[in-house]
């Protein structure tokens, strides 16, 4: 790490050992903390000057258009973004992230937004990163549970779904822990949720998606599986819509199984284009459906026995590929024309070979990538679900999959990044090792990437030393 020293000149180590016994910790946050580590990292000097951003957005988990695509508006030129960096190479900032979270930080108007928990899900926090210099600008608590449920694994967090942003407005939820709008320029709270019910017993997971003048969220507990539209300005409930599986886990004595672990789920919905018209696909528990946004109305379903589905879907060419979940893992190609129980009717192939279950695909023309959580990455053709080549490339993987430039970037929990072209020909491009691990999936605003990893936020562009690390 490079780091100039001011003054009294603090160490490294010091730094480090600081801010981690102050940001692990469970208690609540305190104004104390705030000012100690803003006095501290203003001892800290910056060694390269960090440029201002290019003009974009990443507005939701997975980007502009939820699916992982780099967006370049207005040209064809390529994004660019860099094949190679470390620790030392590459990084324009390195900021600590307090806590614990896996949510994927939001883009928009040169502030990053992203959420964080306390260890043991006490405190529910969020933060505003500015974009071109790596300051924490704002750190506050939202909500606070004085009985959080134990995850029970370690794979998920407190703070796992993904912020949503639009002009002036971001949008954070914690699950059943809380909901909020806050106004991006003020940093004010404009209305907070904490009355819907859902026993997420491993945790929070499905991000909001807005629709219009909606906020949609998904709710698949083991008690109660649903989704719910607010008002975006008020928070009031629109419209909401229980999902409708055949549940089979009953057990001699009519209760679900594992307190009613086969029915929850955690994946992140996707609003297509059918037409003319708006569709929302997404992955239940047992089921994976297609409603109209603006009213919730349920307009097709496929039944699946899986559980615990986490991918996000994909979309292309009238199309949908789904990924069930635990239990029994498949990917599905389902058209999405149909109209009720489409089961028998409107899959077009499904595959168990190597199938994720927690990262999302990603579709590039006529090609469908998978990476699997224990490392098997596979191609196959979109239309027919034959498979072009697998490759093995170690490591365990929670974060989707990222498409920019012609490759596709996968993150592995380890800390490993590994980049190869999105081709009929497996290539690898480049392999890279940030400390910590990812489970959070990557953003990208024009040529630069953000990537959260455990413990921090990164700036990654190409032909760049280590600039500073801040907060």
């Amino acid at each position: 790490m490079l780091l100039k020293q001011h003054g009294a000149g603090f160490s490294n180590g010091f730094v480090t050992s600081f801010l981690w016994i102050w940001c692990r910790n469970d208690n609540t946050i305190s104004v104390m903390y705030r000012t100690c580590v803003a006095l501290l990292m203003t001892a800290i000097s910056v060694g390269l000057p960090a440029t201002p951003i290019a003009a974009g957005n990443w507005p939701q988990f997975r980007g502009p258009r939820g699916d992982g695509h780099v967006l370049r508006q207005g040209s064809n030129e390529r994004a660019s973004l860099p094949l190679h960096w470390s620790d030392t190479e590459n990084v324009v900032w390195k900021t600590p992230v307090p806590h614990v979270g896996w949510s994927t930080p939001v883009v928009m108007n040169e502030q990053i937004w992203l959420t964080t928990a306390t260890l043991k899900g006490h405190d529910f926090l969020v933060i505003c990163v500015d974009a071109n210099s790596g300051d924490i600008c704002f750190n506050e608590r939202l909500f606070h549970a004085d009985n959080p449920e134990p995850l029970g694994n370690p794979l998920n967090s407190y703070a796992s779904p993904s912020p949503v942003i639009e002009p002036s407005r971001v949008y954070v939820h914690f699950g059943s822990y809380g909901t909020a709008c806050l106004d991006t320029k003020t940093h004010k709270v404009l209305w907070k949720r904490t009355d819907l019910p859902c026993r997420h017993f491993r945790g929070p997971g499905s991000s909001p998606v807005l629709f219009e003048d909606l906020l949609i969220l998904t709710m698949d507990g083991v008690d109660v599986q649903y989704l719910v539209a607010l008002d975006k300005a008020t928070g009031r409930t629109v419209w909401k819509t229980d999902r409708t599986a055949q549940w089979d886990d009953l057990d001699a004595d009519g209760n679900p199984r594992g307190e009613g672990d086969f029915r929850k789920a955690y994946s992140t919905p996707l609003l297509i284009d059918v037409g003319s018209k708006k569709q929302m696909i997404t992955v239940g528990a047992k089921a994976l459906y297609g409603y109209d946004p603006a009213d919730g109305r349920e307009l097709w379903k496929v039944h699946n026995p899986a559980y615990s589905g986490a991918a996000r879907p994909v979309y292309g060419n009238g199309i949908a590929y789904m990924v069930s979940g635990f239990g029994r893992t498949e990917l599905l190609a389902v058209r999405v024309d149909g109209s009720g129980d489409v089961s028998d009717t409107h899959v077009v192939w499904k595959t168990r070979q190597s199938v994720p279950r927690t990262p999302s695909p990603a579709l590039v023309d006529d090609l469908l990538f998978t990476i699997s959580d224990t490392g098997t990455v596979v191609c196959m053709e979109a239309a027919t679900g034959k498979q072009v080549w697998k490759e093995y490339i170690r490591g365990n993987y929670a974060a989707s999959l990222l498409y920019a430039d012609g490759h596709i970037y996968c993150f592995s929990r380890e800390g490993k990044a590994t980049v190869f072209k999105a081709a009929r020909k497996f290539e690898v491009l480049a392999t890279n090792k940030l400390e910590s691990g990812f489970m959070a999936s990557a953003a990208v605003v024009g040529k630069t990437l953000f990537l959260r990893t455990k413990t921090h936020l990164y700036r990654i562009e190409s032909n760049r030393q280590v600039s500073q690390i801040v907060q």
